[in-house]
């Protein structure tokens, strides 16, 4: 019976440590998550116009080297993932969502962003466009613009027909939804923007304007997908730990009862013990 005692006491313990590093996790994320989220907000204004400024080229989008193709062959994908674990499912869903897009088949290599997504790919001999893998928390808008440059030469040299950008959309604390956005070839959005900057003049071409700033274009998506993602990646932490934290708890709440059992059954096992031991005295 003192055995049965000493486990569950120990049991305790472990689970009161895990809890400790729970909850520590959690008020970590909740702290960066404030940041995370003025980013995020800040950066959306920037994304939405960058989408919808492609309608200002029209026909110029046609004309450009980053037209569509025939047909696509190759393609490149920058998959956002997060640098550790313990985030619920977040990482998994981004990877399910990467999976679902090449399962055609077709031949791909990966931009990863996030110390889980390159570790994801490497693991499965996949190609990578760089030799290493950039984490999520401090990618830069620096980064964001080597990224670009190196979607759009790649896309010029005709490497791959196609790029996809995999990320989570971050929509409240408790929901974030993995994400694909078609990056190349450029796209203008449709709707009524569409044409309504129809008579603005570039020189010497829309189209060699708009083979001018699409790295930029690139980086601003990517940075705005960044933003999301690491924002998403907080809040599932925050969530999943919260939810650890408060399972911990409900764990040594029902240790702790079979503890006082056990304690109680060993001390009235005792006094039997005595009691019997001075009758027969």
């Amino acid at each position: 019976m003192g055995a049965d005692v000493k486990a569950i006491r120990n049991r305790i313990r472990s689970v009161e440590s895990t809890m400790h590093i729970t909850k520590a996790m959690e008020l970590v994320a909740s702290s960066k998550l404030r940041h995370a989220n003025e980013q995020m907000e800040n950066s959306r204004f920037f994304f939405e116009t960058l989408v919808a400024s492609l309608s200002d080229f029209g026909d110029g989008i046609a004309e450009s080297a980053f037209a569509p193709r025939k047909e696509v062959r190759r393609r490149a994908l920058v998959v956002i993932a997060g640098d550790r674990g313990l985030a619920g499912g977040y990482n998994n869903n981004v990877f399910k969502t990467a999976a679902a897009v090449v399962s055609d088949g077709l031949p791909y290599a990966v931009l990863p962003i996030g110390r889980r997504a390159g570790e994801h790919f490497k693991r499965r001999g996949v190609p990578c466009l760089i030799d290493k893998t950039p984490t999520l928390e401090g990618f830069t808008l620096e980064d964001c613009s080597e990224a670009g440059k190196l979607l759009a030469d790649g896309y010029r040299r005709g490497e791959y027909d196609e790029v996809k950008l995999i990320f989570t959309d971050y929509i409240t604390m408790l929901s974030q939804n993995p994400a694909t956005l078609p990056l190349l070839p450029l796209d203008p959005p449709k709707g009524e923007t569409v044409g309504q900057h129809a008579e603005t003049l570039y020189d010497p071409s829309a189209a060699a304007v708009l083979d001018a700033i699409t790295p930029e274009y690139l980086s601003g998506m990517i940075w705005g997908a960044v933003c999301e993602s690491f924002t998403s990646e907080l809040a599932a932490r925050r969530t999943a730990m919260d939810a650890a934290s408060k399972n911990a708890s409900e764990m040594i709440d029902t240790l702790s009862l079979r503890y006082n059992r056990a304690r109680q059954s060993a001390i009235t096992q005792e006094i039997t013990e005595i009691i019997g031991g001075s009758e027969q005295q």
